[in-house]
């Protein structure tokens, strides 16, 4: 009840599988101060973990990419949607990724994974089209104590931590749904923390280098891309203040993760 009474009104009434949607958040992010400093932020961590070229030659694939501006920030960046809007250069699945083999130095996603239907089918093309040394870097949903009550209450998307499949059409419910409107909020933390032992064992060439869990207040306040502003621009700093004072609670209060996976040029070594 809460997020209908608290829906943005560009998109309130426009289902999330409509193209129009993903156009109309790339202007709501940008009309709102705080929400468009944290989407830079996000960037830019985002961009530090990229390998250098001259260390891993390819090019950077965006999925996802219809609602932001990552470009801005990396001109020669792939940008690519599920379906087509203003701003993409190619519309693909990242489940069937059109690239040669070693063909990619990093893949970038805000808040991608936790949609895409087999995460193990794009985790498989991911380790075929990335070179040795090469990055997957991600933005995504958390699951902490804090996170859940959030999640379950103030977002439209399905989170279910408990879900015995990362396949999202075993979802109760999802048959049907589109390629945004079908989710699982809590993916990111099954994949990585829950399940993380069978991921090793089915991608040996991918290691989780780096989990950074961070955002427990102020995307909520900034009402993200689906609700309405709850800050004024001039917040940011005091919010982020607040987080970082907060860092050691994290694995509590967490509503995001920023997660880097590196292809290995070896199966990684288990412990």
């Amino acid at each position: 009840m809460l997020d209908k009474i608290l829906a943005h009104p560009l998109t309130k009434n426009l289902s999330p599988d409509d193209p129009r949607t993903t156009e109309l958040r790339r202007r709501i992010i940008r009309e709102k101060p705080v929400l468009y400093k944290i989407y830079n932020d996000w960037y830019g961590r985002l961009l530090q973990t990229l390998p250098k070229e001259k260390d891993c030659p390819g090019q950077v694939l965006e999925l996802g990419a219809g609602g932001g501006f990552l470009k801005e920030k990396l001109p020669a960046c792939i940008c690519s949607e599920v379906f087509l809007c203003s701003g993409i250069d190619c519309v693909l699945d990242g489940q069937a990724l059109p690239f040669k083999d070693s063909a990619l130095r990093g893949i970038v996603m805000v808040d991608v994974l936790h949609h895409i239907p087999d995460p193990a089918r794009f985790f498989a093309e991911a380790e075929r089209v990335l070179h040795p040394g090469g990055v997957i870097a991600m933005l995504e949903p958390w699951n902490s104590a804090w996170s859940r009550i959030v999640y379950k209450n103030l977002h439209g998307e399905p989170f279910v931590p408990e879900a015995a499949s990362w396949r999202l059409a075993d979802l109760p419910g999802t048959r049907g749904h589109g390629p945004l409107s079908a989710a699982n909020g809590a993916l990111p933390w099954i994949l990585f923390q829950r399940d993380y032992r069978q991921f090793e064992r089915t991608f040996p060439y991918l290691q989780l280098v780096k989990l950074e869990l961070d955002y427990p207040f102020i995307y909520l306040a900034s009402g993200g891309v689906s609700l309405r502003g709850l800050s004024p621009g001039w917040s940011f700093r005091i919010w982020r203040g607040l987080e970082k004072l907060l860092s050691p609670a994290m694995r509590h209060l967490a509503m995001f993760a920023l997660i880097t996976i590196r292809r290995a040029d070896s199966p990684v070594k288990k412990q």
